[in-house]
């Protein structure tokens, strides 16, 4: 059986008729579903400054999870490390992976829209170099010890859970592969070419080969008992948004790609809606070391749909899979 993983966004977009207390309800009543049924990790992003109340505040979603939860992973994925103050950020990854019982996995990225920086005053010509720092910083802070800060003597308290707490940096370059490699205990991308890059560097910086990518499925995977193409159609304008969303935010901020949720012509789509057996077949040709991805409030999507499909999961398909 492959590992399964569970991914939240909390958007609730004025043109659906979720809100935003309901999503967020949802969504905690799903990670502790998850937790009961083997999921091996929940995820949550950060976002700022969006109409449709794209999560902002991770390290409090991860905190409300760690309490509804006993044994699976909570990932930030990932915590925009240069809009954060950066000893404000040691205190609160510590008390949130304190809430989690040692179960976060930090994963820190340097953002990339313009409007953002400014909001925070910060200087995004620097956020590479303000990761640079940052890590080494946060390595010190987590042993609880004073330790020389700018110029001041500083300690930062209570110490997480973890000793060493994992550092994994999200990216999609070259430069963010070398990067993870040097300074961090892993790499998350979605894009395969920069996961041998960072392979590469790894050797490089003697840290030895992690291996392959792990096989994934698909980035979002509905399953049904009804015909696949009509339930397609009802989750189409969730597709549509997330997709806009992404465009308009690549457009905004230089980028030559708005990531894997908008694929570019001849690319497979992301968004896989599939029966039971097909499921099934998926997962068990991803085997025990690949991921199977579910996003079941993605972009508002409503909880009472997304309530159906994880009870097909669990009655029509997680008991078939191969273990």
């Amino acid at each position: 059986m492959p590992r399964k993983v569970m991914n939240f966004d909390l958007r609730h977009p004025a043109r659906f008729s979720t809100t935003g207390a309901e999503v967020y309800a949802a969504a905690l009543d799903m990670a502790a579903w998850a937790d009961e049924h083997g999921f091996e990790r929940v995820s949550v992003p950060e976002h700022h400054q969006n109409e449709d109340g794209y999560l902002s505040c991770p390290l409090l979603v991860v905190a409300a999870f760690g309490a509804r939860t006993r044994r699976i992973t909570v990932r930030t994925g990932v915590i925009l490390a240069p809009l954060y103050h950066p000893l404000r950020l040691a205190e609160e990854v510590a008390v949130a992976d304190l809430c989690t019982q040692g179960r976060l996995e930090l994963g820190l990225g340097l953002g990339n829209v313009p409007d953002d920086f400014v909001a925070f005053g910060v200087d995004r010509t620097r956020r590479g170099q303000l990761m640079e720092e940052l890590i080494p910083m946060l390595r010190t802070a987590w042993t609880g010890e004073p330790f020389e800060y700018q110029g001041r003597t500083v300690r930062v308290t209570p110490r997480p859970v973890r000793d060493p707490l994992p550092i994994y940096l999200g990216g999609g370059s070259r430069r963010a592969a070398d990067r993870a490699a040097r300074l961090a205990d892993g790499f998350h991308t979605a894009t395969p070419e920069y996961w041998e890059y960072y392979r590469e560097a790894c050797v490089a910086h003697g840290k030895g080969d992690p291996g392959p990518r792990v096989p994934r499925g698909p980035m979002f995977l509905w399953v049904t008992k009804d015909d696949p193409q009509r339930v397609r159609e009802q989750l189409q304008p969730h597709f549509d948004h997330q997709a806009r969303s992404y465009q308009a935010q690549a457009d905004k901020s230089g980028m030559q790609s708005p990531g894997p949720w908008v694929p570019k012509p001849g690319e497979r789509s992301p968004y896989e809606v599939v029966g039971p057996q097909e499921a099934i077949e998926m997962a068990n040709r991803l085997g025990p070391d690949g991921e199977l991805i579910f996003h079941p409030l993605l972009a508002g999507i409503s909880p009472r749909m997304a309530w159906e499909m994880l009870d097909v999961l669990e009655h029509d398909v997680l008991p078939h899979l191969d273990h």
